[in-house]
């Protein structure tokens, strides 16, 4: 409880309710996976929100929910803010929906069809999450490593994507979507 105004409850059943009753919606649409289901994914307390993943099957998002009310800090929809994890800085924007009410997201995934079952998804948001405190995954200097280095002439997608298929993914890349060669993934 903070100044007197309790903390909110954990928004886990009311995201899957509000996500499950757009399924339907979604299912024809060429971003859906039918291998997934909705679910709201690992959802703690994070400096006066609620911080989780929210995994449907057209997409995986970090999500930030109200917790405690008078740390809260709004955002209007369509937004942009940065919040400094160990891991680094990650962009949400900001959303409001009538069922959920106010939130931000940060997309991990979007489409999600790299997934071919729900229980490697689920396993996915969970290390996702929890990638997001350690350091280790941080950018050592602190600059963007997805850019391009200057170069004369900077290696084409395809040199980019070859390059990589030997080359372990650290956890840092796997969070900052840096598949195949660089970090051109999609983010939605």
């Amino acid at each position: 409880m903070t100044d007197g105004i309790a903390a909110l409850p954990d928004p886990s059943m009311r995201l899957d309710a509000a996500y499950r009753a757009v399924a339907p919606r979604m299912r024809d649409l060429s971003v859906f996976n039918p291998a997934l289901e909705v679910e709201a994914i690992g959802f703690a307390p994070w400096e006066g929100a609620w911080l989780g993943v929210m995994l449907t099957p057209w997409c995986m998002n970090l999500a930030l929910l109200p917790h405690e009310p008078a740390r809260w800090r709004p955002l209007a929809t369509g937004a942009k803010r940065h919040y400094v994890f160990p891991a680094g800085e990650f962009e949400f924007v900001g959303a409001c929906d009538d069922a959920i009410g106010e939130y931000q997201v940060c997309s991990l995934f979007s489409p999600v069809h790299e997934f071919t079952d729900h229980p490697t998804a689920r396993l996915v948001a969970t290390l996702a999450r929890e990638a997001l405190f350690d350091a280790a995954n941080a950018d050592p200097s602190g600059i963007d490593s997805a850019a391009p280095a200057p170069a004369a002439v900077a290696p084409g997608p395809l040199a980019r994507i070859e390059s990589s298929l030997d080359a372990p993914m650290s956890k840092r890349d796997f969070l900052r979507a840096r598949f195949a060669g660089g970090g051109d993934g999609h983010r939605g």
